[in-house]
């Protein structure tokens, strides 16, 4: 995606919903997808973070967004009915969907893996994401050229170790983002890929690698092009794919 020249206006009048916005990744994404044009609904546990990230974008000149606080960890099916509703109700209809949101705790052997944590990380990295994108098809639908992206990590298709339930995860949401592509290529609007952003500079990766100095890692903002091709009309017909942002 080296090559890729987004338009100014690549994104204008489409709603985009982007999970872990408060933060890293999410965050920098949400801000330029609101410059590009999109309207971006803002979804993370801590509203401070949510906050900032309203601020950055009013700032920036981008179509109002808004904000929708939502604790991954302990939603259940109706907190994601509700909020299909509110969107529904404030938008009509859904034109992306970016599923960034993450929880990891760690590295640690599977002989050591903590119960309640393992089934804590399978929540917020594989649930929520099924959860929330079944409660939004109808939105999806309704627009006329729909885009969900999920966030890949190449650590699940290498097994690599001591990534415990993230890396098993992130190889669950591969496989759903491809029944997904499948299921929905034929007769509907919807497409569905994914981005995998590499090892970039984020509180996660320092969590990691706790010894290392952080510049060491590309900024969130120099990965974006790929969220930005997948989210807008260029991909359009492009469906289940995994895209590498820094390859």
């Amino acid at each position: 995606m080296k090559d890729y020249q987004p338009a100014a206006d690549l994104l204008k009048d489409r709603v985009i919903l982007v999970t872990g916005a408060g933060d890293g990744i999410g965050r920098a994404a949400a801000r330029r997808l609101g410059m590009h044009g999109a309207t971006v609904i803002l979804l993370g546990r801590t509203i401070r973070k949510l906050e900032q990230a309203y601020d950055e974008l009013e700032r920036a000149g981008a179509p109002k967004p808004a904000i929708y606080p939502m604790n991954l960890e302990g939603a259940t099916p109706k907190d994601y009915a509700d909020l299909a509703q509110v969107l529904e109700a404030e938008f009509g209809r859904l034109d992306g969907l970016l599923h960034n949101a993450a929880l990891f705790e760690g590295l640690t052997p599977i002989a050591n893996f903590d119960i309640e944590l393992w089934y804590r990380i399978l929540q917020v990295n594989l649930n929520a994401p099924f959860m929330l994108t079944q409660a939004v098809l109808g939105l999806l639908n309704h627009s006329a050229d729909a885009s969900v992206v999920f966030t890949a990590d190449r650590v699940s298709e290498n097994g690599q170790a001591y990534w415990g339930a993230y890396a098993v995860a992130k190889g669950g949401a591969q496989t759903l983002m491809k029944l997904l592509a499948s299921e929905l290529e034929t007769n509907t609007p919807i497409r569905v890929n994914s981005v995998d952003p590499g090892r970039v500079r984020t509180a996660m990766m320092l969590k990691v690698y706790p010894g290392r100095e952080p510049k060491e890692w590309p900024a969130p903002e120099t990965v974006l092009d790929a969220y930005l091709y997948l989210l807008g009309p260029d991909s359009k017909g492009v469906t289940g794919q995994i895209f590498r942002a820094q390859d």
